[in-house]
């Protein structure tokens, strides 16, 4: 299911069950992070402020998220994984790659893994996880989301292309709002119409993505499943309950992000070299200002100098801003990658 977090709501808390249920803050700039399946009846998603939310569905329920709580659920789910492969790639808290080619279990058929999981899901956590099965990324992952809640679908290899011919332009990884206007624009609405297109137009298009999205109309996602990865940054954010418009209060807004930012820094054993300052206006307008050096950055005195310094990039005479964030990224140590992809699993 891809209602994780609500879920898990209904699941501690009965009475939510068959009601409009949200998670996230219940305040003028509070953010749905997910939304039930009875909530997005009415329009709701996740991203949505919760002020518009309750607009369109004035009898939502919205419960605080309770974070602690879905990364122990979580961690149950990634236990039962490793009862089949050590080869998992995990993509947030609700949804992870598997590897299943060579599964410790010796069963000859990925499907059968996937229906396996998906009960010892259910009668460990009470909660359903739909799964996708394919000999690449981009086709297990579309196939998690095809039949969602609970469900299953298999991409066989032999039907991969006729999948991929009716499929919506909408559903392809990488494509977003804009980027499907793009397509759009060049007759696209389908993988069948993205095939027909030339690599040299796609390039020209999307850049690198181009051939991303040529590949990924012929079925072809080398992409690996990662197993040892490095984090490739840290950052706070934090929105203001009320715009600020001064130079001085972004100023001492800095030192609480920087403060939170080295925290997350220690908890996370991360160096980074570069710092970027982002600054969200009243209009939801941003801009970025950052700094690279050649040493890591580390301590509260370097990070609030340095963010100091980009501030002074930002305009901050016209606009009133209602969000400022912190991030360190250009990590130290390089990202290595590994082996080949069978399931995506969402619940």
């Amino acid at each position: 299911m891809d209602a994780f977090f609500v879920s898990v709501e209904e699941h501690d808390n009965p009475d939510l069950k068959g009601h409009p249920v949200v998670v996230g803050y219940d305040g003028p700039r509070g953010v749905v992070a997910t939304a039930n399946y009875e909530a997005r009846k009415f329009g709701v998603h996740s991203a949505m402020s919760v002020a518009t939310a309750h607009r369109l569905c004035p009898d939502l329920i919205v419960v605080e998220g309770h974070y602690s709580r879905y990364k122990e659920v979580s961690a149950r789910i990634h236990a039962i994984f490793r009862d089949y492969t050590d080869l998992i790639e995990p993509l947030s808290l609700d949804e992870a790659y598997l590897d299943v080619t060579a599964n410790k279990r010796a069963i000859p058929l990925a499907m059968d893994i996937a229906k396996e999981i998906k009960q010892r899901i259910y009668d460990t956590t009470g909660l359903t996880a739909s799964a996708g099965v394919s000999y690449c990324k981009f086709l297990a992952k579309v196939a998690s989301d095809y039949r969602k809640p609970n469900g299953l679908c298999v991409v066989h290899p032999d039907k991969a292309i006729d999948f991929i011919d009716n499929l919506k332009i909408e559903r392809f990884w990488g494509v977003g709002e804009k980027t499907a206007e793009k397509m759009h624009s060049l007759g696209v609405t389908n993988g069948k119409q993205l095939r027909d297109i030339p690599l040299p137009v796609l390039t020209h298009t999307f850049g690198k993505m181009g051939r991303v999205f040529y590949d990924f109309a012929r079925g072809i996602d080398p992409r690996p499943v990662v197993t040892e990865w490095v984090r490739k940054s840290v950052g706070c954010e934090h929105t203001f309950a009320e715009d600020i418009t001064t130079y001085e209060d972004m100023l001492m807004a800095l030192t609480p992000l920087a403060s939170e930012l080295v925290r997350r820094l220690e908890k996370n054993n991360f160096k980074g070299r570069s710092l970027v300052l982002k600054v969200k206006y009243s209009d939801f307008r941003q801009t970025t200002h950052s700094y690279t050096g050649s040493a890591p950055i580390e301590s509260m005195d370097e990070i609030l100098s340095r963010a100091t310094t980009l501030l002074d990039q930002v305009d901050t005479s016209s606009r009133a801003v209602r969000l400022m964030g912190l991030t360190l990224t250009s990590p130290v140590v390089p990202q290595t990658p590994r082996s080949d992809p069978q399931l995506t699993f969402d619940w």
